[in-house]
């Protein structure tokens, strides 16, 4: 969906590492509840790119499914923000409005907005094996 830029993707990495850190002094149930967040992260991101994979077939939109992707990725958003995860949390949304009408945005507002599915994937398994670890 877009390409990643250093910059962001420095942003992110410091953002996450801060936030990992607090979270290490924060109570278990906090743990789980952003384990569990992030692990909603990953599989958005593969029911999207299956819905995308199923697009590239030929198969015409479906809106019923993209209303879901929508709704999902901004509850997403919501969670992630409640959690601290700002960045992450602002990608999400982004996708999720996205979703919604996928023609309001230009492919360039997409690229600098850093909302590849593979890349919001990778950050939170990251995110998600370093909470275990610790």
């Amino acid at each position: 969906m877009a390409l990643i830029t250093d910059i962001n993707l420095w942003a992110l990495i410091r953002h996450l590492k801060r936030w990992l850190t607090n979270l290490q002094r924060a109570g278990i149930e906090r743990k789980r509840e952003s384990v569990k967040a992030l692990r909603a992260v990953i599989l958005a991101a593969r029911k999207t790119r299956t819905y995308l994979r199923k697009l590239k077939t030929g198969a015409p939109a479906d809106h019923a499914q993209e209303a879901q992707l929508s709704e999902m990725w901004t509850r997403l958003g919501f969670d992630l923000k409640d959690l601290g995860l700002g960045k992450l949390a602002k990608r999400c949304d982004i996708t999720g409005r996205y979703w919604a009408d996928p023609g309001q945005f230009d492919r360039e507002f997409l690229d600098r907005a850093d909302i590849g599915l593979a890349r919001m994937e990778q950050l939170a398994r990251q995110t998600v094996a370093e909470i275990e670890t610790n």
